[in-house]
């Protein structure tokens, strides 16, 4: 990592102004969370949402920055607007969720925008019919008012609402309802990059290509800051001939891993994720360090790898290179999380579990977060990174990561 860190210093005008001219004019996703390990001999972004949910979790500092830059990115949308429409997941029982809306609303709203947040509430149909709107408390005990979709689309049809841009803080992973299709609004992120086409190995088949041309320009081998992967199509875990089609495929890739382990003289064990290519909130996710692991799961296993979210049959596997993680926070297993909006840092957290070791997924019940304030730690309750020049590099994956979603997107919406 030293010998990195030199040969990132070495080319700073160089990676700066590479970097500016692969954001360019581009329309970057408007916002975006990365996850990122470092193992102390490599590191990389091992998953990038465009849908982040996590914005109660950066300090102040970061979200007054993230006024501007929000500011910056809606009249970049739609110049002039005024009026803005944020769509919500159903979590309306997360009320760490709905603290990530709140916040996300008064960003909008000190940015000088108008800003009402709605949602499907397709778990609780008969709502619209009751009544406009739910008022609930968040976390922090703090109201937030969720409004019907479809009364509001109503009302705009009818000229009686007026919004300008919706923004879209539900991932989609059911699919596209209709009355969002019918929504004559510019809507970011877009739809079609919903989890319903979206896929994991997709965005990293993007993110090794623009992380190739980023190793050439600083002269190192691009797997130190990349993961190697597979994907299995149409398999069933809880069928023994697909879980051997799985397992085989963990060979040839853990095979791999142990190439490049010999190459640059890491002794540690490889291992893999076994994840599902779609989805969030780190379900359908296991860490594997033998083919034996695959062929022996458990039903208890085999039953959480094969749905995700909203009951969301699993039946496509991204296989990603594992990357351990050395940093421990307040005595717990931790990795780092960027948050950026248009690519430009808003801060970002540790995201910290008590009963998880350094190969675990972490994004599992029983997390917990810290705000990370990377230049300072004078701000409240945050905690410096310990190497600002690391937290540098960090930086650089991020930015890869969005230049590579903003390439997936484009993708996505040319094949709807």
């Amino acid at each position: 990592m030293n010998t990195l860190i030199d040969h990132i210093k070495t080319n700073q005008e160089q990676i700066h102004n590479w970097l500016t001219s692969m954001e360019g004019a581009n329309e970057l996703p408007i916002y975006s969370s990365v996850d990122i390990r470092d193992s102390g001999f490599k590191m990389s972004v091992v998953d990038t949402n465009i849908f982040p949910a996590g914005f109660n979790n950066l300090c102040e500092h970061g979200l007054d920055d993230a006024v501007t830059f929000m500011r910056e990115a809606i009249q970049r949308r739609v110049s002039g607007c005024r009026n803005i429409l944020i769509i919500a997941e159903e979590h309306t029982r997360n009320t760490w969720y709905l603290e990530n809306i709140r916040i996300l609303q008064n960003i909008a709203e000190k940015a000088g925008f108008n800003v009402k947040i709605a949602t499907f509430l397709t778990i609780q149909p008969d709502f619209c019919e009751k009544t406009r709107f739910v008022e609930l408390e968040t976390a922090t005990g703090q109201p937030v008012r969720l409004h019907c979709f479809k009364k509001i689309l109503d009302d705009y049809e009818a000229g009686r609402e007026k919004f300008c841009l919706i923004i879209l803080n539900n991932d989609l992973t059911t699919g596209i309802p209709d009355i969002l299709k019918s929504a004559r609004v510019p809507i970011y992120p877009s739809i079609a990059a919903g989890w319903h086409s979206r896929l994991k190995s997709h965005h990293f088949a993007h993110t090794e290509d623009v992380m190739a041309d980023f190793a050439r320009l600083i002269d190192v081998d691009p797997w130190l800051l990349s993961c190697q992967f597979r994907v299995i199509e149409n398999s069933d875990v809880n069928d023994q001939a697909e879980r051997q089609k799985l397992a085989d495929a963990t060979a040839d890739l853990l095979k791999s891993i142990q190439t490049k382990y010999d190459e640059h003289g890491i002794t540690e064990k490889p291992y893999v994720v076994l994840k599902s290519d779609s989805g969030t909130y780190g379900m359908g996710v296991m860490s594997i360090e033998s083919p034996d692991d695959i062929l022996n799961l458990n039903r208890k296993k085999r039953n959480a790898l094969s749905v995700g979210k909203s009951s969301q049959s699993i039946t496509r596997y991204l296989l990603q290179e594992g990357v351990p993680t050395i940093y421990n926070v307040a005595d717990q297993v931790s990795e780092v999380v960027i948050y950026q909006i248009e690519n430009k840092l808003v801060g970002g957290f540790y995201r910290m579990h008590g009963s998880k070791g350094q190969r675990d997924n972490l994004n599992s019940k029983g997390m917990t977060f810290q705000t990370i304030c990377p230049h300072s730690s004078k701000y409240g309750d945050c905690v410096a990174h310990p190497d600002i020049n690391i937290f540098d590099v960090y930086r650089i994956l991020a930015r890869i990561a969005g230049i590579s979603a903003h390439r997936e997107i484009i993708q996505l919406e040319a094949a709807s």
